[in-house]
């Protein structure tokens, strides 16, 4: 169980995806995210990041990759300063092993989890593999946890095998952006029915179901910025920093949806 104190809130940001689509327009997102960082820390009794946030990361045991200076430091002041800065593993950084525990003071979770919040019960994971369906990519989410084959990538030289990933990343990236943006222009989206069918949603009526004492679902992996109920619970999809630069902000009583350097009617279909 986590105290609230007075004035201070909790805070959800997911899916930044930094590396693509290249370093120019990534490192302006980077700093966008920066800039929120400061802006949120007076007031921020935790950060929870929901994962995604590079496009590609992998840890050698000797060699860090390069870039993300001012992020990091961003990250490890907040923690200096008694910020809890949790991090859920998505799909794009399964391989983050312990050197954001270690080098930055994180507290990792790589699994979804049911975490006490002030007075409120939440379910937080990042979303991928939940939820039916989706067989290949749960069975490809074995193979990627094999400790075998992460020594086998580990033997490869990181200038190689970051090349390699990313450009396999940001390939599945824009496949994943033009089927939202099809979403978007056709606005099923905006359809509740549409928006229950679908595996997330699914997942989430199935653990309220099984948890009715659950009071907010907190989800990142699908980039869209959703706020569902089911029953008593509030499921929300946070959304990403590649189109909406959006966040969720806990004040200890409700959940809030929120879009930083954006205009105010960011989310027309909440």
């Amino acid at each position: 169980m986590s105290t609230l104190p007075a004035g201070k809130a909790i805070y959800f940001t997911s899916d930044h995806h930094f590396g693509i689509p290249d370093r120019e327009r990534s490192l302006q997102r980077e700093l966008r995210f920066v800039r929120w960082l400061g802006q949120i820390a007076p007031d921020a009794h935790q950060l929870y990041i929901m994962g995604d946030l590079f496009d590609f990361w992998f840890e050698y045991r000797t060699v860090v990759p390069r870039g993300y200076a001012l992020l990091f430091g961003a990250l490890a002041e907040m923690v200096q300063n008694g910020i809890e800065v949790h991090y859920f593993r998505g799909n794009h950084d399964m391989w983050a092993f312990n050197y954001f525990e270690q080098e930055l003071g994180f507290t990792m979770h790589r699994h979804p989890e049911f975490k006490t919040l002030g007075s409120k019960n939440f379910y937080l994971a990042h979303g991928d593999g939940l939820g039916p369906g989706d067989r290949g990519y749960k069975l490809l989410k074995k193979v990627f946890a094999s400790p075998v084959n992460q020594w086998l990538f580990r033997q490869l030289h990181p200038d190689f095998s970051f090349r390699m990933a990313l450009y396999w990343s940001r390939r599945s990236r824009y496949a994943n952006i033009a089927r939202e943006g099809m979403e978007d222009a056709r606005g099923c989206y905006l359809d509740e029915q549409w928006l229950k069918a679908e595996r997330l949603p699914r997942h989430a009526a199935a653990v309220v179901e099984q948890n009715p004492d659950t009071h907010f679902l907190v989800f990142g992996h699908w980039h869209l910025p959703v706020h569902l109920t089911f029953g008593q619970a509030h499921y929300y999809n946070i959304g990403d920093w590649i189109s909406w630069f959006s966040y969720l902000r806990f004040d200890g009583n409700s959940v809030k949806h929120h879009a930083f350097e954006t205009e105010s009617n960011v989310f027309p279909h909440l």
